[in-house]
């Protein structure tokens, strides 16, 4: 029969209670949002509701796949091709986003026929909006450079006057 001691100093108690606090106060802050005790935050859309954010510029996208591989967004309406990306360029998180929302168009039986909307806000953002399936995406969040990628599909659109369209 043998007799395990334990001869190491032993793990602090103000830690394990600090622990299970914070544990503890995580959990009623998370099921309080939940449960409607606390008001959630507010997304970045209802937020440009309340600033009264209008668009500045906004364009329809077809986007497809060639041959090559090389990515062409198309303006929806003209069918002009705005952009071509060659495979390897900087098209990589163009085609990432797109990757991801034509899965779940996939999911959803929506085509690639359907198109998405750059949109440019007043107040600075910019965002990606799938027709289809009604998503949004917050371009800004993803970083300057990333960003960048889409904003540069806004131009040459036609500016839009932001007091005569609803927000």
């Amino acid at each position: 029969m043998s007799t395990h001691s334990h001869t190491g100093p032993a793990f602090p108690r103000g830690a394990l209670i600090g622990a299970g606090g914070m544990i503890g106060i995580t959990l009623i802050a998370v099921f309080g949002v939940k449960l409607g005790v606390f008001p959630a935050p507010l997304t970045t859309q209802q937020e440009r509701v309340i600033d009264h954010a209008r668009v500045a510029a906004t364009r329809d996208f077809i986007f497809t796949d060639r041959a090559d591989g090389a990515l062409v967004a198309s303006d929806a309406k003209s069918g002009d091709v705005v952009l071509v990306e060659a495979p390897g360029s900087n098209s990589g998180f163009i085609r990432g986003v797109l990757r991801g929302l034509a899965r779940e168009r996939m999911l959803h039986g929506k085509g690639h026929e359907i198109p998405f909307t750059v949109t440019q806000w007043s107040d600075g953002a910019l965002t990606l909006t799938d027709q289809a399936t009604g998503r949004v995406i917050e371009l800004g969040s993803f970083g300057h450079t990333n960003r960048g990628a889409f904003a540069k599909l806004l131009v040459g659109a036609p500016k839009v006057d932001a007091r005569t369209v609803p927000a």
